[in-house]
């Protein structure tokens, strides 16, 4: 496809609608209108110009507003339809998260796992509708603004005729002083803060071009924004996993790749009291009860020293002591570790006697650590106890056999077996709370409840954001181009003089009553006429028309 040469000698893309320097109308579609449509200063754009090769068609796609608003509204159906159940990262560990969704949410949470949304963010298909409407701002911004910045660059002084009549603003004053006046005018404008540019006796007064880029800039903000959200997926570069530490415990900060560990002290719940806060705080303990003041861990943080054979405890370097408070974190290497909830009394342990079901005399004692319980416990003298099955959360499962619904003690129970001289072979004993079945015949000895232990566990978050640059920088920028398009407007006015008559014509792109009232003040004592808004005209004579 050729050039396209205007009779004022200027050469202009294929596709053109106006000439880029006098502004002739190049379109024949276009010469039918009243008025010029002067959103891109009739640029020749590639979506409208080319539609041949694949590339033209994917480009011609993405360039498309409608195309990105769509995009914009999936994404934003599928993030909040991905709020509905609790991400993947926040169930309990209790059972594969297949298995889990279906189980507690039935048809639709199986449903809702098979679709991806228990991980959205990192879904595939959720990580390609960012992608696209990333591509879509960049080809939308580059199909407009690159003809419009040639466009303005390009644009002459002097104007085509046709170009001054079908601007929305638009007047003749025959047989004007246009000797005296054009200094005067020139003078009011630039006191006006218009930069004025004189050729042949016209002048072209403009200002506040750089408005017309605050939706690019816009653009520029959102696509680093999304930038800086995909970089969220990257291994390394964001962290948010909840731990869970029972005091006395050391486990590993997640993500560290085993580098930094942490122990938990102590838990401290601190309410509020009733008698001693009553002033500020009665009204909310009667109606809540307990309200707490204060939930904190006292932690020690610790960093692995050397390289550490699997299975092998690692050496550990102790680095600081430190309490974690709600909106007072541990930081460390780029890490934080929020207090965000706790649980108190969680079953941790449980004491047993061997006893003999008649005689009542014990043979012994044993304790289980219910979050690391022994497979067998020696009592000595020939006697000890073998634990063949451990349920954490106990329940009876659906075929009836004896099942856990997750990891945690909250209901325990136990397949042991006994051995002592007089039975070398053992007797099996099922054991939970309040309940003991032997499922082979009465045995001869039983294991009694002696007591239990608890402890109190802090819920942590492990946080590591070191794409909140990109988002923030994008968020600023994304401002600059809101309020770069939104405070200003581009305006311009021509004053030609045609044969002893002076044309004005003017333009922006929003605020027509600002800029009629500048003209009104530049034209004033000047003998010149006010131009008229035409659609305003038009407007008049169709309402006169339906009178």
């Amino acid at each position: 496809m050729k050039d396209v040469k205007c009779e004022c000698g200027h050469v202009n893309p294929h596709g053109t609608v106006l000439c880029e320097a006098c502004g002739k109308v190049l379109d024949e579609q276009e010469k039918d209108k009243n008025l010029l449509d002067m959103r891109y200063e009739g640029s020749a754009r590639r979506s409208i110009t080319y539609n041949k090769t694949i590339i033209d068609k994917i480009w011609n796609f993405f360039s498309s507003v409608k195309v990105g608003v769509w995009l914009i509204i999936v994404t934003l159906i599928a993030s909040a339809i991905g709020t509905i159940l609790p991400q993947e990262m926040y169930i309990p560990p209790v059972m594969p998260a297949e298995q889990y969704y279906q189980d507690q949410y039935g048809w639709f949470g199986k449903l809702y796992y098979q679709l991806g949304f228990h991980n959205l963010f990192s879904s595939w298909w959720y990580l390609v509708l960012i992608a696209s409407i990333g591509v879509s701002l960049v080809i939308c911004s580059l199909d407009r603004v690159i003809p419009l910045y040639k466009a303005l660059k390009a644009q002459r002084v002097t104007r085509h005729e046709g170009f001054l009549k079908r601007q929305r603003v638009f007047g003749i004053t025959k047989n004007a002083q246009t000797a005296a006046t054009l200094p005067l005018l020139k003078q009011k404008l630039e006191a006006k803060r218009y930069h004025v540019r004189e050729e042949n006796g016209d002048l072209l007064a403009e200002k506040n071009r750089f408005s017309r880029w605050g939706p690019y800039i816009n653009h520029i903000g959102l696509i680093i924004f999304l930038i800086g959200a995909m970089l969220r997926f990257i291994p390394g570069m964001y962290v948010d996993k909840v731990l869970w530490v029972r005091e006395g415990e050391t486990k590993v900060v997640p993500e560290t790749n085993g580098k930094y560990y942490i122990t938990n002290n102590k838990f401290i719940l601190q309410i509020y009291d009733k008698n001693k806060d009553d002033q500020v705080f009665g009204e909310a303990i009667e109606r809540a009860g307990n309200i707490p003041k204060n939930y904190q861990s006292n932690v020690t943080l610790y960093k692995a020293e050397g390289n550490t054979v699997a299975g092998e405890k690692p050496k550990l370097k102790k680095l600081k002591d430190f309490g974690i408070r709600v909106n007072e974190p541990l930081t460390f290497e780029g890490f934080s570790l929020y207090q965000v909830d706790y649980k108190l009394n969680e079953l941790n342990k449980m004491s047993f006697a061997l006893t003999d079901k008649a005689t009542g005399k014990s043979f012994g004692d044993l304790t289980v650590n219910l979050n690391n319980p022994d497979t067998k416990y020696n009592l000595g003298k020939g006697y000890s106890v073998e634990l063949l099955s451990y349920f954490p959360d106990f329940e009876f499962g659906k075929d009836g056999e004896p099942t856990t619904k997750s990891r945690i003690p909250n209901n325990p129970a136990f397949v042991f077996k006994m051995r002592t001289p007089d039975k070398p072979k053992g007797e099996t004993s099922f054991v939970a709370i309040k309940q003991t079945i032997e499922p082979f015949g009465n045995n001869k000895y039983k294991l009694k409840f002696r007591g239990i232990a608890t402890n109190n566990v802090s819920g942590l978050t492990v946080r590591k954001d070191n794409t909140l640059w990109a988002i923030i920088l994008g968020g600023i920028i994304f401002m600059i181009g809101v309020i770069q398009g939104m405070y200003w407007n581009h305006r311009r006015i021509w004053i030609q003089n045609k044969s002893g008559e002076v044309w004005v014509a003017a333009h922006t792109n929003k605020n027509w009553y600002g800029i009629k009232r500048e003209i009104e003040a530049v034209l004033a004592d000047t003998g010149l006429q006010m131009p008229y808004d035409q659609l305003q005209r038009q407007q008049n004579e169709i309402e006169k028309e339906e009178a």
